[in-house]
């Protein structure tokens, strides 16, 4: 590998990220999924009859037609076989609402061929369902209104509550359920019927078992054992949802940060006999608009900017291909990683009452959920600058405090919160629900933060916290040697994040365990040099090749075999070439989502993944190597 090559990328990577760099210290690039959000914004403005919009409704209207596929659908990735129904559902429903297109369009009419050749309404996934349910299209589906908003007077001590569910999950759930409970409908007089797509009248209710009933059935006792009278704890209830969705909105108006669970809040508030003018609504529509990114070609709205996790990945990059801290571009963006840290309680703190704040969030409007990737990520970008002494100790202190404490009793981490794992909410019948509505350890984000605490702390690799995370993945390692990670696409993802985390903690290479790693990613490197996987991976759980390769998953392959092999191998050698080399293309590989949200439902393209890591990658061959 020619040194001269690497160094220039290198260089052009640095430069190209300070020119990108803003004012305030951040980077933002756009964190793209699917175009749900584009959709919703368009259905939301409508149905509240919103007309100081049009410009806004116009150029979501054109952002969504320029994405169709030829067979009328529209992909959440690049190789999705044949649509999404879900996705398509969504986009058909605003295209038809902005009153753009006219019913008989080639647009509209090939989207409804896909969704009626694909079942219609009835297949959707639950959450479009809710949409649907909320705009009076189809009735509330009977597993949502099955759920009792009794549920929300149930305490955190009690054997179920919402609380059980993980915070993104609960923040969705609490506003649908309010919905479901009120049968409520939203309804606008110019809303245009979609009973023609809604082929299927009767529901399938076979997924509804004696299991979920038993559900049901627990809830209701549970909260019965709370007052006499019924109608007086129903009446709460819906108290109780409505006081968890106000103390949860941030300075933006946005509920959790999220633009999706928004969308349902403003809903449910108005079911709850709020006017659409009331000032939480007209403020959460306001913040929803603040999600917008535009940029060349592309108008969509996030779900949430990515700004502190882009930031924190961007600067610890930076540190490893060499960037000083005296560096400006290092010290602006290292003050604004501390004026993020959180010094709020979030609902982290119901199953860790005796920590006090100290993580770090995703974006920049959040100020309660904190998580422990952008945790982890903003104390490796801040760790130089701690041991130089420029900022204050207590920062890393209370950082690195949350951090252990969050380990959960298994062993290993998950992403928001601790020991959310409760198995009578896996009665409810909804597909993933093990990766929708719990937050278990997952190898990816056991693995960084073994990484982090192995390469950046001085917490002893025999400690009961490194010892219990190294037997959690070396349990959790499947038979072909690799790890599945939850918010990457996938197995790539969390095997080299559990190879890079077991390495930093002191594992010998000579492990089995890491022995079977490596083979596994040598033997699933392409032709050309890289690594590719598709987002169909997270859907069948089993890793599924993606036939091509992608900048981001060759350089975390490349990053752990660097990380494992003391001299560069064939595979390295080659794989380095094809990363250099991708820096020159253009084509769909470059834009595929390796980031998971929602399996079969959301997958991110972010737009700063073909930055960072192959700057990481580039910098720690060099360092190793040469």
């Amino acid at each position: 590998m020619r040194s001269e090559k690497l160094t220039k990328t290198k260089d052009h990577l640095i430069e190209s990220l300070r020119d990108k760099q803003r004012r305030d210290g951040s980077w933002k690039f756009c964190f793209e999924g699917s175009l749900m959000t584009n959709a919703y914004m368009i259905i939301l403005l409508r149905s509240l009859n919103i007309q100081t919009e049009e410009t806004l409704i116009k150029r979501l209207v054109n952002e969504i037609c320029r994405k169709q596929e030829n067979n009328g659908s529209w992909k959440l990735y690049y190789d999705e076989r044949f649509g999404n129904l879900s996705n398509t559902i969504e986009c058909y429903f605003a295209l038809l609402y902005s009153g753009y297109l006219p019913r008989d369009s080639d647009v509209l009419q090939r989207a409804k061929s896909f969704i009626t050749n694909n079942g219609g309404l009835q297949k959707s996934e639950w959450l479009t369902k809710s949409m649907l349910a909320i705009t009076g299209q189809i009735p509330w589906p009977t597993i949502i209104k099955l759920i009792p908003i009794e549920i929300m007077l149930l305490p955190t001590w009690s054997p179920i509550s919402m609380f059980e569910i993980v915070g993104y999950a609960r923040a969705h759930w609490v506003p649908i359920i309010i919905c479901s409970n009120k049968n409520f409908k939203n309804v606008h007089p110019q809303q245009p019927s979609l009973e023609d797509l809604n082929i299927d009248r009767e529901e399938d209710q076979s997924q509804i078992d004696e299991r979920s009933m038993k559900l049901i059935s627990k809830i209701k006792s549970e909260a019965t054992k709370l007052a006499e009278i019924p109608e007086q704890i129903h009446e709460e209830s819906f108290h109780k949802g409505e006081a968890y969705m106000l103390e949860r909105i941030e300075s933006n108006g946005t509920l959790y940060s999220y633009f999706s669970s928004t969308f349902f809040m403003i809903y449910s508030l108005l079911a709850l006999g709020y006017k659409k003018d009331h000032h939480i609504i007209k403020s959460a529509i306001e913040g929803m608009k603040s999600f917008l990114f535009e940029e060349k070609d592309l108008y969509y709205i996030e779900n949430s900017p990515s700004t502190v996790w882009d930031t924190a990945l961007i600067s610890n990059a930076l540190h490893i291909a060499g960037v000083k801290n005296t560096d400006p571009m290092i010290a602006s963006s290292t003050q604004y990683l501390l004026n993020h840290q959180h010094t709020t309680f979030g609902d982290w703190m119901i199953n860790c009452p005796d920590t006090p704040p100290g993580g770090w969030g995703f974006s920049p409007i959040n100020t309660m959920v904190p998580d422990i990737d952008d945790t982890t990520a903003a104390l490796r970008a801040l760790a130089p600058s701690t041991i130089a002494k420029i900022i204050p100790s207590t920062v890393w202190e209370k950082g690195i405090n949350w951090v252990l404490s969050m380990q959960n009793k298994d062993g290993g981490w998950a992403a928001f919160e601790k020991n959310i794992t409760n198995r009578w909410l896996s009665f409810i019948p909804f597909r993933y629900e093990d990766r929708v509505l719990f937050d278990p350890s997952t190898a990816d984000l056991t693995g960084r933060t073994l990484h982090f605490l192995g390469e950046y702390t001085n917490i002893e690799r025999n400690s009961a916290t490194i010892k219990k995370g190294i037997n959690w993945l070396k349990k959790h390692q499947l038979e072909d040697g690799s790890w599945y990670g939850r918010w990457g696409i996938c197995y790539i993802y969390g095997t080299w994040t559990a190879v890079t985390g077991l390495l930093a903690c002191g594992v010998s290479r000579s492990d089995p365990s890491l022995k079977r790693a490596i083979n596994w990613l040598n033997s699933i490197q392409n032709k050309n040099g890289g690594w590719g996987e598709s987002c169909s991976s997270d859907i069948k759980k089993k890793y599924t090749p993606l036939y091509a390769s992608t900048p981001s998953q060759t350089a975390w392959a490349l990053d752990a075999l660097i990380y494992y092999y003391d001299k560069p191998t064939k595979e390295i050698e080659i794989g380095m070439e094809f990363l250099l080399s991708s820096f020159e293309k253009t084509n769909w590989t470059i834009e595929y989502p390796t980031g998971a949200g929602l399996p079969g439902g959301f997958y991110i393209h972010y737009h700063s993944y073909n930055y960072i890591w192959p700057l990481v990658t580039i910098s720690n061959y060099q360092r190793k190597y040469l």
